[in-house]
Parts: C-alpha cells; sequence; structure tokens
C-alpha cells in the first residue's frame, strides 16, 4: 500500500470516474486503474462498484477512502510542520468567507495578503455556513471567516471582531424615531436575507422576525436588499461595516438598535488539528488592519493566536 495508491481512490470518489481522477492526478488512466486494482488485490477487497454509473465505492471502500482522506491529511499536517519551522511563510491558503462578510474584507485583503505573503498561494471562496463546516472537515479548507457561534466540536473558533447591525429604512418611509428596537419595530416590510443575517438573543430574536418579513424576495447580498428597500419601501438590518458604502443621503436613514444583543461576532475558524500558526497569524494581521480597532476582540488585539 503507498501513498500514490490512496491518493487515486480519493481522487476517483471525488470524480466518480477513472479518467477525469487520472487527469487530476496528472497519470494516465491504465496506470491509475492498475494501481487501485493492485490495491484491491492486496486488501482483497473491491473497493468501487465497476457496474454502477456514475462509479461509487463499495461499502467498504467508503470506510477505506475516508480512512485514506485522514491519512494523506496526516501526511500534508507533517509538510505543514516543516514549513512552520521556516522563516518564510509560504505554502496553499485555502480560505472559506461568507458572502455576508466578503464585501469589507475580501478585497483588501487580497492586496495587503500577496504584498505582505508573497510565497503563498491563496484561494478565497465564498460559500454558506453549512459548506465551509463541511471543508473544513474534509480538510479542503485551511481556514474560514464566519459569523459565530456554529457549535462543531471538530472546529475551533477564533473571535476577531464584533459589529453591531443598523436598521436601513427607505427614503419612502423614512423612521421618525432615533432609534429602534423590540417593541418599536414596524411590523411590515421587513426585507431579509435568505441566511447568514441572524441575529438570535432573548431580547432581540430577528431570526423570529423573519416569520413577519416581506416574502416575495429572499435577497443574496445586502447591497441587493439595500436597492429593494430604495425601490419598495421598508427597511432591513445591515452590518454597521456596510455603512461605508452608502451615500451620505443613505446614512441619515440608518437607525442604532437598542437591543443590546443586536450584534454579531466574526471568527476565523479552523479544524482542531490544525497546526499552520504562522499562516493563521498572517490572515490575522492582516483582518486586523482591515477591521476598525474599536470593533476588534480585545484578546486578538493584544497577542498573537497561539495553536
Amino acid at each position: 500500500m503507498t501513498l500514490q495508491q490512496l491518493q487515486y481512490i480519493v481522487a476517483v470518489n471525488q470524480t466518480r470516474h477513472f479518467v477525469k481522477a487520472a487527469q487530476s492526478c496528472g497519470v494516465s488512466q491504465p496506470t491509475l486503474s492498475a494501481m487501485i486494482q493492485k490495491l484491491e488485490n492486496e486488501l482483497d477487497v473491491k473497493i468501487f462498484d465497476r457496474e454502477k454509473s456514475p462509479i461509487e465505492p463499495t461499502e467498504i471502500g467508503a470506510k477505506i477512502i475516508a480512512q485514506s482522506e485522514t491519512a494523506l491529511n496526516d501526511v500534508r499536517r507533517i509538510k505543514e510542520v516543516v514549513l512552520s519551522e521556516m522563516n518564510t511563510l509560504q505554502g496553499n491558503l485555502n480560505l472559506g468567507i461568507l458572502p455576508t462578510i466578503a464585501p469589507y474584507i475580501v478585497p483588501r485583503f487580497i492586496t495587503r495578503f500577496k504584498e505582505v505573503n508573497k510565497k503563498v498561494s491563496m484561494r478565497i471562496s465564498e460559500m454558506t455556513v453549512e459548506n465551509i463546516i463541511t471543508y473544513l472537515r474534509k480538510a479542503d479548507l485551511d481556514m474560514a471567516i464566519v459569523s459565530t457561534p456554529i457549535n462543531d466540536s471538530e472546529l475551533y473558533e477564533i473571535p476577531i471582531y464584533n459589529e453591531r447591525f443598523l436598521a436601513y429604512f427607505s427614503p419612502k418611509n423614512p423612521c421618525k424615531c432615533d432609534e429602534i428596537g423590540p417593541r418599536n419595530m414596524p411590523k411590515a416590510k421587513l426585507w431579509v436575507l435568505e441566511e447568514g443575517h441572524c441575529i438570535s438573543s432573548e431580547e432581540f430574536n430577528f431570526c423570529h422576525l423573519k416569520a413577519m418579513g416581506e416574502s416575495s424576495y429572499h435577497a443574496g447580498s445586502i447591497e441587493t436588499l439595500i436597492r429593494i428597500v430604495d425601490e419598495n419601501g421598508g427597511y432591513t438590518v445591515i452590518p454597521e461595516l456596510h455603512a461605508q458604502f452608502l451615500s451620505d443621503k443613505q446614512k441619515s436613514f440608518l437607525r442604532p438598535i437598542e437591543a443590546k444583543d443586536a450584534t454579531r461576532e466574526v471568527s476565523l475558524v479552523i479544524r482542531k488539528d490544525y497546526i499552520k500558526e504562522k499562516m493563521l497569524n498572517a490572515v490575522a494581521e492582516i483582518v486586523k488592519e482591515i477591521i476598525p480597532e474599536t470593533l476588534q476582540v480585545e484578546k486578538i488585539k493584544k497577542y498573537a493566536i497561539r495553536l
């Protein structure tokens, strides 16, 4: 049994196709097939059911593939140990981020991170919380920037900053009060994001307020949401970092939310077995450059992250 064979069966499982798996591994299809056949003969089991289309792992094959993924991840960790001891940060960074956080971080992050860490190959993907958790568990992501807590026993959350939510009202029916809260929250025309935009506390439960929101459209971005409110009336709730993208006139239609828990915590999330401490701190340092110091968690302002 070799690491190469383990890589081949993992590739076939991911692509469910021998030719595509061979291409992804940079070998010919006959070579890949022969190596997998040799492994099956050695273990005296069938790893894949070749009669199905697309190809599927057998019941025992799925267990072998899962263990192979763990073994390959452990091998990557050995390489990471070596890289972590080197003075120059290098290697790959696969970073996931929520679409409702990305606009405030990603544009400047790409520029600054490349300037500081020229030998790191970086890939950033916007995705849902569910996909982020899945990809982190599989080690297809190194880390992610998400709203927390997500309460996953396999992951470790490192809070970076907290930001308030603000109510944004349409110019067609502006709010006449100085601030809003649970007692004077309008009961109609509340436009909401489909996901990743939920405040949940005893005092101010924004998840519950979704039930009384405008149901004709579930927006996928905050910018779209604001345009809908401007055109159709009503109001929405936005993160305070989005205020920088509003015009002076639009800012006049913002109102603070008086509920003390109308905030979201944003964290770096990693697997509990993640060991690239230098890479983690490199990401955290750039995020700290971008996010106003007044929003940053005190611990992250003062100390480096230790794993």
